[in-house]
């Protein structure tokens, strides 16, 4: 029989009165991959940073058990050195420094004070091995994609004689290919001794891999099922998440587009590090009333790009190309100008560049559209008041009231508040970039309600999104993105995951010859 690793027992969290969690027990055996599913708000990401000591003892009830033995954790560098190190969901990298500086940041191989930088170069050599990672460690972390920068992570936690893992939604910023890397190391270095603990909105993710799963809703443990044959299924996990059978992840919708209402000819944007380097390569698409556009491709691809260039030239430089709207050719040269213009864009990145995280929900729903609250230059604050509560009930924002801090809502909560202050703005285009990246599948139904019910009222939408099927679900028709070009245009009717890499390839087989030429 396994040995328990760690026991959490009766942890109960409050916050300013409201109940985080409530009597949770949670436990995990050696050497195994321990799943923590359940909706946004469910209490996972609290639960985890009670044991790793971001929440310190004393902030809460309950008792933590490490080896059978009792655990008071003051601060993360207590829990870290026993071997439990958590890598939260924002990557705790410095961006400036190398990648070696930033394993053994906090954890310097020094001797008297001095940094021994051939021990720090040759141990991050080894721990880059170690996870797989196939780069120079004097590396700018600037210079890495995501997956790369989560990857040099977990060589950090390794660096630390890492016990137990702890990973937040480690893949919600990876593509396929990069996330079934991560995978693939997390089961390697199971078999090397390290227990993990995984928090994941993808389900497929986890039933692949856990060996255990715990289903957390409203702050209480529902039930922890065994997944040793992988016979668990998405399902089954959804009904014991939500409380309740999802029977279709997407909501239907009748499609009826109207009269062209945005079009964008010979789009070409240069990269802002590299002037002679195009990121976005003529690109010419358009949007209808009522209708659902997505923009499909691999990481890199340039869907972001194209979708910053649109809104106010926010992306790039050295921009040229026309967008129309009704027909007539637009001014579109800053936020300010997309705005009028009836452009909205919701990022991909909430909390970096969506949101104002320590004000409140009144105050970030009205951001936009604080001409239309005010007079002379001052704000009518109980129409401010009025409205926010409003769309408060209208996107059902779980909160205690408008006056709450954004940053202590859910995910999925954070990005009805970002939906709902650019529907407030009442645009006629919103453009969705990942409108549903790290948040669960209750919300993100709710999300997909949204959508088809402002395409419902007239708005054209255009969707970015890094999840296939989301896409094939949700819309009307898909331009597939490569390199920075349109690589091909599909009706819904035409639109699979195969059709959609064969045009990928295509156009990528079709660039090469050429520039062989």
């Amino acid at each position: 029989m396994a040995e328990t690793l760690l026991e959490m027992k009766d942890i109960t969290k409050d916050f300013s009165g409201v109940r985080a969690l409530e009597n949770v027990s949670l436990s995990v055996v050696n050497h195994e991959i321990h799943a923590l599913v359940g909706e946004n708000g469910a209490g996972k990401s609290t639960l985890m940073n009670i044991l790793s000591g971001v929440y310190p003892h004393g902030s809460y009830d309950g008792e933590i058990l490490l080896d059978g033995k009792e655990c008071r954790f003051r601060d993360i560098r207590e829990s870290e050195q026993l071997g439990i190190v958590i890598i939260h969901q924002e990557l705790a990298l410095i961006p400036y420094l190398s990648i070696a500086e930033n394993i053994f940041l906090g954890n310097e191989q020094a001797h008297n004070g001095i940094i021994n930088w051939d021990d720090t170069v040759t141990l991050s050599k080894e721990l880059l091995k170690k996870v797989g990672l196939n780069e120079n460690p004097y590396t700018q972390i600037s210079n890495l994609g995501v997956g790369k920068q989560q990857l040099v992570e977990i060589a950090k936690a390794l660096s630390k004689n890492v016990k137990l893992l702890i990973l937040d939604e480690p893949t919600a910023a990876l593509n396929d290919e990069e996330s079934c890397k991560l995978l693939e190391l997390l089961v390697d270095l199971k078999a090397h001794g390290v227990t993990s603990i995984l928090i994941s909105h993808k389900l497929n993710e986890v039933t692949r891999v856990a060996d255990a799963i715990t289903i957390l809703r409203d702050g209480k443990v529902i039930e922890t099922v065994a997944n040793s044959d992988n016979e668990i299924d998405e399902d089954r996990l959804i009904r014991s998440m939500v409380g309740r059978e999802i029977l279709d992840r997407f909501p239907s919708r009748a499609t009826t587009p109207g009269e062209e209402i945005l079009r964008v000819e010979g789009l070409t944007v240069f990269d802002p590090m590299n002037e002679s380097r195009a990121i976005v390569n003529n690109v010419s698409f358009n949007l209808r009333r009522g209708e659902v556009v997505g923009f499909a491709g691999l990481m890199g691809a340039g869907r972001t790009e194209i979708a910053m260039s649109i809104f106010g030239k926010t992306y790039g430089v050295n921009h040229s190309g026309r967008v129309f709207k009704n027909g007539v050719e637009i001014r579109n040269n800053s936020v300010g100008d997309s705005i009028a213009n009836g452009i909205a864009y919701v990022t991909e990145d909430r909390k970096k560049y969506g949101l104002v995280l320590i004000d409140d929900i009144r105050n970030n729903v009205t951001l936009p559209s604080l001409d239309k609250l005010s007079k002379f230059g001052v704000v009518d604050e109980s129409q401010e008041n009025l409205i926010s509560n409003e769309y408060r009930k209208k996107l059902n924002i779980k909160c205690s009231g408008i006056d709450q801090r954004v940053e202590s809502l859910s995910g999925g909560n954070q990005q009805k508040v970002v939906l709902g202050k650019w529907i407030m703005s009442d645009p006629d285009v919103l453009i969705l970039d990942e409108p549903t990246r790290g948040i669960d599948v209750g919300a993100k139904y709710e999300i997909y309600t949204i959508i088809n019910k402002l395409a419902s009222e007239g708005k054209a939408i255009l969707m970015i999104s890094s999840e296939m099927p989301e896409l094939l679900g949700m819309c009307d028709r898909i331009y597939v993105i490569t390199d920075g070009e349109i690589a091909g245009e599909l009706p819904r009717a035409q639109a699979t995951q195969e059709s959609i890499m064969k045009c990928i390839m295509s156009h990528k087989r079709t660039i090469q010859s050429v520039l062989a030429v």
